[in-house]
């Protein structure tokens, strides 16, 4: 199982007069991260929103609102009378200036921000609760995507470690190949420059296999190829936050890759390490969307 940081969620629940209306839109961050807009109702309540979201998203950029409207017509409100002075004399100087009319100015400031707001400050226990439930619904309702996401990702991690694994099969069977053409070639350099008359045979032999243990690149393979093997494990837990021990391995990954390209010192070895490389490449950036 595996989950995306990114995706959307959302809930509404309306009980008599009134309406709570919750939306979540996360994107993939390195840390838990929330910009959270709440009704002036909730601030009491900030800390246990902010907890609820953290304690089941985890990880990921956030974007959440928790709206709290009472939708009866003759419910009581408090009018800001000072700011309302203010946003007028604000407004009704920017009106010279621009000469604009200034007809129906008393429905202009009504509608400004805070000018007119609930004279009760406080929700009450059943409210709260209905706000939880909502909250709740809207977290599951991202979760969802989260996980449908995350299949989609989990099957394309899939396809790129597969395709590494299927790559250093590629560089195995040229590497015997590779490893004559070194011998080779160091033997007819020494009959060149040296005269084949005068090369010590046990001498040679024994540089020879010096020479080739520094190109060796079988531990390199035997250590990519089990770091694609648990790479492979990790997508299977049933863990959904794995997105940082997912690059933690490509890591490794990448660092056997290199290893084998500067090794191998071979053209027909190095175009599968091309390969490997950019298919890596495309699972970091696709790892970096993981929870």
């Amino acid at each position: 199982m595996l989950k995306s940081m990114t995706g959307f969620g959302r809930a509404e629940i309306t009980r008599g007069e009134t309406t709570i209306v919750v939306e979540i839109k996360s994107l993939n961050g390195k840390q838990f991260e929330v910009n959270l807009k709440i009704s002036p109702l909730l601030k009491p309540y900030e800390f246990d929103i902010r907890n609820q979201l953290q304690q089941t998203l985890v990880r990921g950029t956030l974007d959440a609102s928790v709206n709290i409207r009472q939708n009866g017509a003759n419910r009581p409100v408090v009018i800001n009378t000072d700011l309302a002075k203010f946003y007028h004399q604000s407004i009704t100087t920017l009106a010279d200036e621009l000469n604009l009319p200034k007809e129906d100015m008393l429905n202009v400031l009504m509608k400004l921000p805070e000018v007119v707001s609930p004279a009760n400050e406080q929700i009450s226990e059943e409210e709260w609760q209905e706000v939880e439930t909502a909250l709740k619904q809207a977290i599951s309702d991202l979760d969802a995507h989260r996980l449908d996401e995350g299949s989609v990702l989990a099957a394309d991690l899939l396809t790129r470690i597969e395709n590494i694994e299927n790559y250093t099969i590629k560089v195995r069977e040229l590497d015997p190949q590779r490893k004559d053409r070194v011998r080779t070639r160091l033997e007819s350099l020494l009959a060149e420059y040296v005269g084949k008359e005068n090369i010590d045979e046990n001498r040679l032999e024994q540089e020879l296999i010096f020479y080739l243990e520094k190109l060796d690149i079988s531990e390199e393979l035997v250590r990519l190829e089990n770091h694609c093997r648990y790479f492979k494990e990790i997508l299977k837990e049933a863990e959904p936050s794995k997105g940082k021990k997912l690059g933690f391995v490509l890591q490794e990954v990448g660092r056997e890759i290199n290893t084998t390209g500067s090794k191998a010192n071979d053209a027909n070895i190095q175009q599968w390490v091309v390969l490997m490389k950019d298919e890596l490449e495309k699972a970091k950036e696709q790892v970096l969307n993981v929870l």
